[in-house]
């Protein structure tokens, strides 16, 4: 018998072995449901109503989407605050700057808006932690190319550990400059990463572009992953107000709890931010995006004219019903865990989304998503018979907008994290600076005591 017919048969044998114990295991790992409701568990840290468990305090950023009157909660246009500082003003006051994201950055790590002086410093810093040695590139990044770029960002920063001289010391001031290394190098990691892929796994050519100092975080993102390197204002504008957007949301969400769990156990920056990526990566979190744009791709191949309001709501209806595209039932991009009237982050990006659409020719696509966002809040609404409106969320627009920059698939949650990277390390920080407990919840047993068996009676 040929070696390669031995291999065939072990690989069968294994197999159905394996399965057998998927199945043995699948079996056993089964809890009533009715036990959550009998000891009140939290499930998903959520109460009865959806709304978030206290588990900490933070003044990094505030998310807001209702008001008391008369001691009653009415819901209100979704506010979303960093630092204090309303992302809407913080968004006008730097309609005609370059340097929107990173002067955010400063806003997130120090608290304040820095001066002009403040930020050209800062700027000088990060222009020069804007590098990835050569033999960092060759040695890391080309190796092992990964078609997800989110694990291979992971790898790169647990490998950036051996690179640093104090990688464990985790006082505020190593752990700032350590963040602030991650910060700027984050973003060639991604592109590197993404163009070696495509290399390696694809057979295209292998481009690698520096950063080009004294341009912007967001100029720099297109310079890098374009072949002929060129972009327009408009476009490095929109990516700047989409990093802006995506830098920080409060610390209940998954990726930033995450951040604050593992930081409280007092590990290192390298494997913080490697947990919050792998928090980010997930469907139901930072790559929600993804399944924002495969639904709109399934639209678009389905629905034949994009002005006819009632095909739109006939194909939305058969989504509803599980009954086309994933099946699920869901119209990824409507509705948010704590915004109900408007997301902040939708509405802003949406404007820019507008003004992009006009310069690229494409005012048509984005009245078909604005048409489906309407449409699909209203039946939504009426398909589960509540008040309760249903507002888009950022990622409805945000895989809109990556297309028309040019951003492939495999970079949209990458950006994500490109951006979001500096609020975990404002909450990294904070929970250094204001806490010395490791964060550890209860989890109630609900299996029963049983008594050691001997082999030979099992």
């Amino acid at each position: 018998m040929s070696n390669h017919i031995m291999d065939m048969k072990h690989n069968k044998d294994l197999s159905e072995k394996v399965s057998l114990l998927e199945n043995e295991l699948m079996n056993n790992h089964r809890i009533d449901p009715n036990l959550y409701e009998k000891y009140d568990v939290k499930r998903g840290l959520r109460d009865k109503n959806g709304k978030g468990v206290l588990t900490g305090l933070t003044e990094v950023s505030d998310v807001c989407s209702f008001t008391s009157h008369n001691g009653e909660q009415v819901p209100i246009d979704g506010e979303l605050y960093y630092q204090g500082v309303n992302v809407m003003d913080l968004i006008k006051g730097m309609e005609n700057r370059r340097f929107g994201f990173e002067e955010t950055t400063y806003l997130l790590l120090f608290g304040t808006l820095p001066t002009q002086e403040q930020l050209d410093m800062f700027l000088k810093i990060m222009f020069e932690m804007q590098t990835l040695g050569g033999r960092f590139v060759r040695d890391v990044i080309m190796k092992a190319s990964n078609p997800n770029i989110m694990n291979a960002m992971q790898r790169c920063i647990l490998t950036l550990y051996s690179y640093d001289s104090s990688p464990d010391d985790i006082t505020p001031q190593n752990v700032f400059r350590q963040s602030l290394e991650l910060i700027n190098k984050l973003p060639l990691i991604a592109v590197y990463s993404y163009h070696s892929y495509c290399h390696f796994r694809k057979g295209e050519t292998l481009l690698i572009r520096n950063p080009r100092k004294g341009l912007s975080l967001a100029e720099n993102i297109l310079l890098m992953l374009r072949p002929d390197g060129k972009y327009t204002e408009l476009e490095a504008k929109v990516l700047d107000v989409a990093l802006i957007l995506h830098a920080e949301h409060g610390g209940g969400n998954n990726s930033t709890f995450t951040t604050h769990v593992v930081t409280s156990s007092g590990t290192d920056t390298y494997s913080s931010l490697a947990a919050s990526i792998g928090s980010l990566k997930g469907p139901r979190h930072g790559g929600a995006n993804l399944k924002v744009q495969e639904m709109f791709d399934d639209m678009k191949a389905n629905i034949q004219d994009w002005c006819d309001e009632d095909e739109i709501s006939s194909y939305l209806e058969q989504i509803l019903d599980k009954k086309v595209f994933d099946r699920s039932g869901l119209i990824y991009g409507m509705g948010h865990a704590v915004y109900t009237l408007s997301d902040p982050r939708e509405v802003i990006l949406k404007d820019y989304a507008m003004k992009l659409a006009a310069e690229k020719g494409l005012s048509e696509e984005f009245n078909f998503y604005d048409r489906i966002e309407h449409l699909a809040s209203a039946l939504i609404m009426e398909r589960r018979k509540v008040c309760k409106h249903v507002c888009a969320n950022v990622d409805f627009y945000s895989g809109f907008v990556y297309n028309m920059l040019g951003i492939p698939k495999e970079l949209f949650t990458p950006i994500f994290a490109i951006a979001r990277i500096s609020g975990w390390s404002a909450h990294r920080l904070e929970e250094l600076l204001n806490t010395n407990k490791i964060i550890r919840p209860a989890y109630k047993y609900v299996g029963e005591h049983v008594d050691y068996t001997p082999i030979p009676k099992r």
